[in-house]
């Protein structure tokens, strides 16, 4: 229940020494401001019920609503971390109405807000209350507001603190606090922009000029001034923290232009941040394992996970699902096509490596693989994703039609650390164990967009030296190039001539700087023995977030013993080493590619 004299002495313990006729004089004031009686009758009726129908009986109770086209819903992602910032005209109602915005696609919900709401008993489990009296209030409000992001949940922010004022632009926010942006960065959460309609009285917007604690104290009369209204809200597209976090731009610059960002949205003007639509819904769970039924299964994990080959069709589910689970996964790392799949056309005549949750009826991850020799065949070398980022004609494709072409690989970030890249190896070894005459895999391999760029220098300028292949006529269309301080930090760092020693500088110096090798960087090398896995060059993917990637090639024939035996079997890699043998002579990486 409200209670306005025990909220009072708490915020200003002072009070309580005040002459008792001034305490209650001021305490009957506030009472009758803030309706504590009418609101205290509606907790006593309502405070049992869960927090999404205790909002549904507030909006009946002042027949409030709100507005939201289904583009702008589509806009909210149905999954994963996101700070929402909004601007705030109303008080607690527009509040409100966020909550049940976002919560009509996602229950995980949460809103910074005041702590006195915490009097009210069904908010407290979205709220995340914010005391911003002491720093050591707000700094437990901050961490709080981490932790929610680090569940991967969607938490509402009013940047502004307080509601909206007049002034000679109208009714606008005050000056936008930072810091949702340091909870952003520590999670890598990208930023939704909500513009919220509305306004206050104009009593409301007097008073608070003149004296701004007053109008505070408004806010709960104003709040039922709102009878019979309908507020518009309006749901920019994502802002990956990537293109927010450019370096020439100081936060105080970054928070008046996302406040600006806000505000055009609310004219239906483009925003001032490039941005990206919202990711496709899920699909329904028993379409996919329908269609998943008649995919070729390779193999089963242990802990029950199966691993299928699976061709694309016309209006496939489980493309689909593919698509929006790329698209998730390559935007947690600063990736992605900012659509609402990323699906293009090489997924129509490439083969689709898929582990498979049947318990959880997830997609847990997926490798894409071109077979070289039919693609050629029936479209040439453009039909090859590789071609798009490397220019791939004075290959000898006598010796390419061999080859097996690996990308778009991912584990969705609710599997990460759960061994799932090591089954989609499993699965891979699977398939090379049934096709024995496969020689070589290569692809792009991406390095994350989230890296600092010196750190993407000293990662290219290690693969180069120890793991290039300077013979290649292959070239990037778009190269990669190290600045000229990159490419004396490369020449500090590395002694060029210990590879073991040099990874581990390499990994040192990454890790100063938030960062780490690729897993499949690191994999790729691994695998096989020394020279048996190169970087021929690397390349920026315009079409891929201007992501950074290196075109590896690997020969099968060079696996290690005890890699072939645990991806493909040991009598299995006997075999295949004997018709691959019979198949074509040995030679080397750069002689199967550009010599």
């Amino acid at each position: 229940m409200l209670d306005i004299e025990e909220s009072l002495l708490g915020k200003a313990p002072r009070i309580a020494t005040w002459p008792a006729w001034v305490r209650g004089a001021l305490v009957a004031g506030l009472r009758r401001l803030v309706h504590e009686r009418e609101v205290n009758a509606f907790l006593a009726r309502y405070g049992r019920l869960g927090w999404l129908e205790f909002i549904d009986q507030v909006f009946d109770y002042f027949r409030f609503g709100y507005t939201l086209s289904s583009r702008d819903r589509d806009n909210i992602p149905a999954t994963g971390r996101v700070v929402i910032v909004a601007n705030h005209p109303l008080g607690a109602l527009d509040g409100l109405a966020l909550l049940r915005m976002v919560a009509e696609l996602r229950p995980d919900v949460r809103i910074l807000a005041s702590d006195l709401l915490l009097q009210i008993a069904p908010l407290r489990e979205v709220i995340l209350p914010v005391d911003n009296l002491t720093r050591k209030g707000f700094r437990r409000s901050l961490e709080r507001m981490i932790g929610a992001l680090e569940e991967d949940r969607a938490v509402i922010v009013f940047p502004a603190g307080e509601v909206s004022r007049a002034g000679p632009a109208g009714v606008r926010d005050g000056k936008w606090l930072s810091g949702f942006l340091h909870a952003a960065r520590r999670t890598n959460a990208p930023i939704l922009p909500v513009h919220v309609g509305g306004r206050n009285s104009s009593r409301f917007y007097s008073l608070s000029s003149m004296r701004g604690p007053l109008g505070t104290l408004m806010l709960p009369s104003e709040m039922f001034r709102q009878r019979d209204r309908q507020i518009p809200l309006r749901v920019g597209g994502l802002i990956p923290l990537a293109r927010f976090n450019r370096d020439d731009l100081t936060t105080p610059v970054k928070l008046k232009l996302l406040r600006k960002h806000v505000y055009r949205l609310g004219r239906g003007r483009k925003g001032v941040f490039v941005s990206e639509t919202g990711i496709a819904r899920p699909e329904n769970r028993q379409r996919l394992r329908e269609e998943l039924r008649e995919a070729r299964c390779l193999g089963e994990t242990a802990d029950g996970k199966r691993i299928l080959l699976f061709d694309s069709r016309p209006d496939s589910a489980v493309m689909r699902e593919i698509g929006r689970l790329r698209e998730i996964t390559f935007r947690r790392v600063g990736e992605g096509t900012g659509n609402k799949r990323d699906l293009d056309d090489f997924d129509n005549h490439y083969r689709h490596l898929i582990l498979w949750d049947d318990q959880d009826l997830e997609i847990a991850g997926a490798y894409r693989l071109g077979e070289v020799g039919e693609i050629l065949d029936r479209l040439g070398v453009s039909g090859l994703y590789s071609s798009t980022i490397f220019q791939l004609e004075p290959a000898p494709w006598s010796q390419w039609r061999h080859g097996l072409e690996l990308g778009r690989s991912f584990v969705q970030p609710r599997y990460w650390g759960r061994r799932s890249l090591d089954y989609l190896w499993v699965g891979l070894g699977a398939y090379l164990r049934e096709h024995p005459e496969v020689r070589w895999l290569f692809g792009p391999v991406t390095i994350p967009n989230l890296m600092p760029p010196l750190a993407k220098e000293l990662l290219v300028g290690y693969y180069q030296h120890y793991h290039g292949d300077g013979d290649t006529r292959i070239r990037p269309r778009a190269p990669f190039r190290l600045s000229r301080a990159g490419q004396q930090e490369v020449e500090r760092l590395l002694r060029g001539d210990d590879a073991k020693e040099d990874f581990r500088r390499l990994r040192h110096a990454l890790h100063a700087m938030g960062a780490g090798v690729p897993a499949l960087y690191k994999q790729y090398i691994d695998v096989v023995e020394p020279g048996g896995a190169r970087f021929l060059a690397f390349g920026v993917d315009a079409g891929f977030g201007y992501c950074t990637d290196g075109l590896v090639v690997v020969d099968v024939t060079r696996l290690k013993p005890e890699k072939r035996a645990r991806y493909i079997g040991e009598m299995a890699g006997r075999d295949a080493g004997r018709n691959v043998a019979a198949a074509e002579p040995a030679v080397s990486v750069s002689s199967a590619l550009g010599d």
